[in-house]
């Protein structure tokens, strides 16, 4: 078999190679990377370790050749333009390569009122998968909880989230849950259905006061809920430039747009997801 990752050196990329390794042989691993030199470890153990640009087409279509499962994780830019470029030149590579199966990251926010800047690219993959002939599925992921453990510190600073979110609720999944689910769907047969979308999630959402809730209970703290607008929270957080783009998400969660709860995590892993609680009180180191 060969099961071929992209991004597996990226947060996720990293915690679904961990996820395969105690399902697949190590040999049948083969990864592709932007920076070979991340990946030492990964070639000490005995896996592929293949450079590749998603730019370059020739490199894509020789990686992905043959693969009975391809996962593909989008790149890091931050406009849905770039990735929609991207991830043509990735499907002209996958129609050219054999690939039997292709298993794509998605992501909750992508209806077509959302304002969220990647919301064009995450709508936009489906429904080109859907005009090919490809054995295609797609994990689409809730937000991940991961950025809230080292957030907590900051929260308790201000006393406060400060999600621009009015009333509205935030559906979370971590990573290390993500990644298992990808690789339980990779390495079973009768979850790789052709046109499946399944959409990862815990078993709730939280709106902000219940989410100050839980951080509350998690850092002994108290912490409440005084929302910022959607220009302060983009200048807040605008290292790299991510400030609009961050901005944006929580806009379309003020619309509704990022409380999809399902039980398809469940339906996958057999048994739920872990909660928003017991994942922080797992990773919140209390200073």
């Amino acid at each position: 078999m060969k099961y071929a990752i992209t991004g597996a050196t990226g947060h996720l990329g990293q915690q679904i190679v961990a996820a395969m390794q105690p399902l697949v042989a190590t040999s049948d691993l083969h990864l592709g990377v932007h920076t070979p030199s991340k990946a030492k470890a990964y070639q000490e153990q005995g896996m592929h370790v293949v450079a590749i640009d998603y730019q370059q087409p020739d490199q894509l279509r020789a990686f992905f050749q043959d693969s009975d499962v391809l996962i593909y994780i989008p790149s890091k830019s931050h406009d849905s333009y770039s990735r929609v470029q991207e991830f043509e030149n990735v499907l002209a590579a996958v129609q050219q390569a054999n690939v039997h199966h292709f298993l794509v990251m998605g992501f909750i926010a992508d209806q077509v009122n959302n304002p969220f800047a990647l919301s064009a690219f995450y709508g936009y993959v489906p429904r080109r998968l859907a005009e090919t002939d490809l054995n295609y599925t797609i994990v689409r992921n809730a937000l991940y909880a991961d950025p809230l453990a080292p957030y907590l510190p900051e929260l308790i600073e201000r006393h406060n989230v400060i999600y621009p979110m009015g009333d509205q609720a935030l559906s979370f999944i971590s990573q290390s849950d993500s990644a298992a689910a990808f690789a339980k769907v990779a390495t079973t047969p009768a979850l790789l259905q052709r046109g499946r979308i399944y959409t990862l999630t815990q078993t709730q959402a939280y709106t902000m006061p219940e989410l100050a809730t839980v951080l509350s209970q998690v850092s002994g703290q108290s912490i409440g809920y005084q929302p910022v607008s959607l220009q302060a929270f983009s200048d807040m957080y605008n290292q790299n430039n991510e400030g609009p783009m961050l901005a944006s998400m929580y806009a379309g969660g003020a619309l509704g747009l990022l409380a999809t709860v399902s039980d398809d995590y469940q339906t996958i892993m057999s048994h739920p997801a872990q909660s928003l609680a017991d994942y922080l009180q797992a990773n919140y180191r209390k200073s």
